[in-house]
């Protein structure tokens, strides 16, 4: 196979249908396997964490490639950057290396590789592992999915000696040091072989981490143990764990649920559910991050094209009713790009509050009357529940709305081959990969990405004026004026609304308290037990 990196392979295996693949939970109607795999009496073993996970395992587990939540929890496991991050805090710690950079605005950083960093076949971890798996993600033939978080600012990274790395940037690049824990090392005797990349989208893992892949089957259940040869900064804290795959949601939380439950954690709960699990004792918690719903418009198709239209049909929205009905309270209306609560959060120069007025004055400014709209969706059930909000606040201005939820596969073939379309609505989360501003927009807002393409916005002038804005703010080493060209294209964004968020929403993860310890609950797609323990 080419290592090309297609279009078709972007969509299949990085989760790009629904960005983030909070919506790969969707791509079968069922678990699609026998969900108990491995986890007969998981409730009294106490060298075993046995989870459920609300996303399919079957997607690439290729650390440069994949976006799937089920994957990349894995990986994080299984993995280790140069430097990683906690996965709440997101702050960065030494990983493979042994010391965080010591000047965030030089233009080379050096690395030691820890003493003793073995692979889980045994062999040493070395400085040409290191520079085998950065050339892969620079490549541009290869063009891996992680590859646009690191292009922009990284030159190249060479080897110094069989311990010590140097990276070379274009420019000083503050943020680089969180964007590390993306680029899982990966061995070069394994990963250098013929035909191994295709290997490692079908589940072959083998990294320096405190967790082993001991066994992979997709649709059905994943399983680690614990690396005895792992000496790094947060080793296993049980022997054995099984990760089960069921997206359905009836399933899942029957899984968790009762004085018999099988596992002891789960992510992706229903918000119709958080109260059920609460009585039984669980705790249930929210994350709150960049998880939201987006319309993406067909700037190709009038009236489409007309800005003020774009904002209009955002106007119209009663998000709080939304909020209320569909997500249970557990969502934000957007008043930004970015979620409330990130750090470089402020409001927008346009926040689109519910504004029906506005909306017919905008459509009337712009000439448009009698307007039609097919809203093609994902059927994610909360992104299904928000529809009805969208579709009454869209005809109470007088625009005849036709909702078209379907499979994320099917919707996002047709957009992979450029069908006609006028608006879609899909599910987001780039705080998988990390926090950063530049890091979430360059995640949908990139020259020649898929998401412009869809759009038809990408070469536009205005999208090129967005291109130069992200790319001054980046090379900006002064914080507060850095910030300030954050939010002046950020203020550019709201206003072309090209892919914009409705709404963001928590995402829920419950545990039972009496069998686990060191849980927190993430505001991204999956789990992390690095810190959890057996009670």
């Amino acid at each position: 196979m080419s290592s090309e990196f297609s279009r078709r392979d972007f969509l299949r295996f990085s989760g790009a249908t629904g960005a983030a693949a909070f919506i790969a939970a969707t791509l079968s109607a069922c678990s699609g396997g026998p969900a108990s795999t491995g986890s007969v009496g998981a409730g009294t073993n106490k060298d075993l964490i046995t989870a459920v996970i609300g996303y399919g395992n079957d997607q690439s587990w290729d650390p440069t490639q994949t976006a799937s939540a089920f994957a990349m929890a894995g990986i994080n496991h299984i993995y280790e950057g140069l430097l990683d991050t906690d996965p709440i805090t997101r702050e960065p710690y030494p990983a493979l290396a042994t010391a965080l950079p010591s000047d965030l605005n030089a233009t080379t950083w050096t690395f030691t590789l820890r003493d003793g960093a073995k692979w889980h076949d045994g062999k040493p971890v070395t400085a040409d592992d290191v520079v085998f798996t950065f050339e892969r993600v620079l490549d541009p033939e290869a063009n891996v999915l992680v590859g646009n978080f690191f292009k922009s600012w990284l030159q190249e990274v060479k080897k110094v000696d069989d311990k010590n790395v140097e990276l070379v940037f274009k420019f000083p690049f503050p943020d680089a040091a969180p964007r590390l824990t993306i680029a899982k090392i990966m061995p070069k005797h394994v990963f250098g072989q013929a035909g191994a990349w295709d290997q490692a989208k079908s589940g072959k893992a083998v990294g320096s981490g405190p967790y082993k892949l001991v066994q992979h089957n997709p649709k059905s259940n994943t399983s680690f143990e614990a690396f005895d040869g792992y000496n790094g900064p947060r080793p296993a804290t049980v022997k054995k764990m099984n990760w089960l795959t069921i997206v359905d949601a009836a399933a899942r939380v029957a899984k968790i649920s009762g004085g018999s439950a099988e596992s002891q954690i789960a992510d992706n709960i229903p918000y119709a559910n958080v109260e059920q699990l609460k009585q039984q004792s669980l705790t249930v918690e929210g994350g709150k991050g960049m998880n939201h719903m987006f319309l993406m418009f067909n700037t190709g198709a009038k009236p489409f094209d007309d800005v003020r239209v774009r904002q209009a049909l955002h106007y119209a929205i009663d998000k709080q009713k939304m909020i209320d009905v569909a997500l249970k309270g557990h969502g934000t209306a957007s008043s930004s790009f970015l979620n409330e609560g990130h750090p470089d959060h402020k409001r927008a120069s346009v926040v689109y509050d519910y504004d029906p007025e506005k909306a017919k004055a905008l459509l009337k400014e712009a000439g448009v009357s009698n307007l039609t709209i097919n809203l093609m969706a994902v059927n994610v059930s909360w992104i299904a529940d928000c529809l009805p909000t969208i579709a009454s606040s869209w005809e109470a201005i007088g625009i005849k709305t036709t909702l078209e939820p379907q499979d994320t596969a099917a919707l996002f073939t047709k957009m992979d081959q450029f069908q006609d379309y006028q608006v879609v609505a899909a599910a987001s989360n780039p705080n998988q990969f990390g926090m950063d501003a530049d890091l979430i927009l360059h995640y949908n807002y990139v020259p020649g990405g898929l998401w412009m393409k869809y759009s038809h916005w990408d070469g536009t002038d205005d999208a090129k004026k967005l291109f130069t804005m992200m790319d001054d703010a980046g090379k900006e080493t002064d914080k507060a004026k850095r910030t300030e060209l954050i939010h002046k294209y950020l203020d550019f964004v709201a206003e072309q609304a090209i892919l914009y968020p409705v709404v963001h929403n928590e995402l829920m993860t419950a545990w039972d308290p009496k069998k686990l310890s060191g849980i927190r609950a993430q505001p991204y797609p999956g789990i992390n037990l690095l810190q959890a323990k057996r009670t």
